[in-house]
């Protein structure tokens, strides 16, 4: 009984989140609704009695959306409103159907596929971080490393393409320059 009332609780906790991730127009608003989100994940992996993956969850996803945060906090000026165009409705048409097929193939095929087992010798009285280990560590010890070399490529990347110049810093102005700033931004938006 806890562990449903625990899986409705978390699963409207995290739509909720997500939700608001994609729907608001505040940058800092979305990311701390995505962080939160994450952690919500986590949950499920804590109830299911996936520990270790849950502390990872928390730790490497929730850790990304915190340097996220810092990152947008530090390269966007939140105090100016963004005007958003949008896409061809065509092409978002495309994706969403793609998407739900996509969705669709990973829940069948399982069902349709029989041949599918575990390959990874278990290792009996291994408790779950020393099973996950073992398979991370020696089977998929190459993709494990791939995955490192591309993470890091992406966040050096990441602070390469963020970085961009300032004509004033918010914090060296007088408040009365930061209104008239603020006006000038409203007049090139409209």
């Amino acid at each position: 009984m806890f562990e449903a009332i625990a899986f409705y609780l978390f699963s409207i906790l995290t739509t909720v989140m997500f939700y608001i991730t994609v729907t608001t127009k505040q940058a800092l608003f979305a990311l701390t609704a995505l962080a939160a989100g994450m952690i919500f994940i986590s949950a499920f992996f804590f109830i299911l009695g996936a520990d270790f993956l849950g502390v990872v969850q928390i730790i490497v996803y929730t850790g990304a959306v915190m340097a996220l945060y810092a990152f947008g906090m530090m390269f966007f000026d939140t105090t100016r409103e963004l005007k958003e165009r949008s896409g061809s409705s065509l092409i978002t048409a495309g994706l969403s159907i793609l998407s739900a097929v996509f969705v669709v193939l990973i829940f069948v095929a399982p069902i349709v596929s029989t041949k599918i087992q575990v390959t990874a010798p278990l290792i009996a009285g291994a408790t779950n971080s020393q099973s996950v280990g073992m398979v991370l560590f020696t089977k998929y010890l190459v993709p494990f490393e791939l995955a490192a070399v591309m993470l890091l490529v992406a966040m050096i990347a990441g602070i390469v393409l963020a970085g961009k110049k300032m004509d004033r810093s918010l914090t060296l102005m007088a408040e009365e320059e930061i209104m008239i700033a603020e006006e000038a931004n409203r007049k090139v938006l409209l």
